[in-house]
């Protein structure tokens, strides 16, 4: 095969605890906002009736409702109406969870437990299935290309992204609509991650705090358009920016501890920037992973100056979760869409709540307030955005932004 197609994207959507749009992530992060509220960041002015009919929310688990609204945004932004601008069979679907339909689980055991076997609802499986939002989202839009869900805990958004660009440079769609979607905010939820203890004890996320003790469940869900460039501008679309590199690898390690080297996390970051064709020295903003854990924290750091060398110390970094907490299957997505809008709007937004400096994590996370983003060079802005996960999963992004 010859040079790969560029993959661009067209249209932006989101649900986060900081309110419904991609724009209102943006906004109140950048403006020192915090979406967590009593230990976590529930999408409290998220109400499906507002975006669903009651027949169309009923058969929808919360995080199949939340990609669905978040995917009707983006595909709105990207100009796409009734007549798809491709053939819907070269028109695929990627929606990552890292839970699924916890909710509809939970609400069925306990009718089972309660009521009797006979009482489980015949949605059950339909609803709480891992791809269950990824079939939602084709059906609603009758895209008949590729269409599956993505499993890979906290990477599983980026995955997400990475896979559908995959999709679409080696010529197995012309577009895909993809992102991730997570609700796992239940009783069982957090008591399992309670019991691996993984959450703050405190319930505030505070990535690369001196204080940091675990990190802060949230829920949403984010969603891209991606569209091969040149049918994207052939159709006059607006281009909002571009997935440029992708890159992927395993610690297989332990379980739930990252690798305390970084290594194998700095090979999937410098995996993407070999795939996009750019050095650190053309980076002008990372998004971290940044948990609020101390291990996280800890290792993100050294892998980020393993794989930008003397730039680690030059590039402003900040996390998303400060503001909305760790979205688990959604985050990788939601993340690249903070990214986006940071590139786009030339503004850094903080890492909320950093106030306390650990002195072994001496990198620049644009503590307190936003920061203006600084590029130099003719052309797009370009940004890295991370995500690792539970089971050794490591994902680099490299997005360009609107030159």
């Amino acid at each position: 095969m010859g040079e790969k197609r560029r993959v661009v994207v067209t249209g932006i959507g989101a649900v986060t605890p900081l309110g419904v749009g991609a724009l209102t992530l943006h906004e109140r992060w950048a403006a020192g906002e915090v979406g967590i509220k009593d230990g976590a960041g529930a999408c409290t002015s998220f109400n499906p009736s507002d975006f669903l009919s009651v027949k169309e929310a009923r058969r929808l688990d919360r995080f199949s409702q939340f990609g669905v609204v978040a995917s009707d945004e983006a595909l709105a932004q990207a100009g796409w109406g009734a007549e798809k601008p491709y053939d819907s069979m070269r028109i695929g679907t990627v929606l990552a969870t890292g839970i699924g339909g916890i909710s509809t689980v939970e609400s069925n055991h306990d009718l089972m437990r309660d009521v009797g076997v006979n009482r489980i609802s015949p949605l059950g499986v339909p609803m709480y299935m891992p791809n269950a939002g990824a079939a939602a989202i084709s059906m609603r839009h009758g895209l008949q290309g590729q269409s599956f869900g993505i499993v890979s805990a906290c990477t599983s958004g980026a995955h997400a992204l990475g896979l559908a660009t995959r999709m679409i440079q080696y010529g197995d769609a012309d577009a895909v609509v993809a992102g991730g979607a997570e609700a796992t905010l239940t009783e069982f939820g957090f008591a399992c991650f309670r019991a691996v203890q993984a959450l703050s004890e405190v319930g505030i996320s505070r990535p690369f705090d001196a204080r940091r003790d675990g990190f802060v469940m949230g829920e949403g869900a984010g969603v891209m358009v991606l569209e091969e460039a040149e049918a994207a501008i052939a159709r006059g679309a607006t281009i909002l920016g571009e997935i440029a590199g992708f890159g992927s690898t395993s610690d297989a390690g332990h379980l739930t501890a990252p690798d305390p080297t970084g290594r194998p996390a700095a090979t999937a970051l410098t995996l993407a920037m070999k795939d996009a064709g750019v050095t650190p020295a053309d980076i002008c903003y990372v998004n971290a992973h940044g948990t609020s854990t101390e291990l996280n924290d800890a290792s993100e750091t050294r892998a980020l100056k393993l794989a930008l060398g003397e730039y680690a110390y030059k590039i402003p970094i900040s996390s998303t979760k400060s503001t909305i907490g760790h979205l688990l299957g959604a985050a990788g997505a939601v993340e690249a869409i903070a990214t986006l809008q940071a590139l786009n709007h030339r503004v850094i937004p903080p890492t909320l709540g950093l106030e306390v400096p650990d002195e072994a994590l001496d990198l620049d996370y644009v503590p307190g307030s936003a920061r203006e983003l600084v590029f130099s060079g003719a052309g797009a802005p370009v940004a890295l955005s991370n995500s690792f996960a539970f089971g050794g999963h490591n994902v680099g992004l490299i997005i360009k932004g609107q030159g």
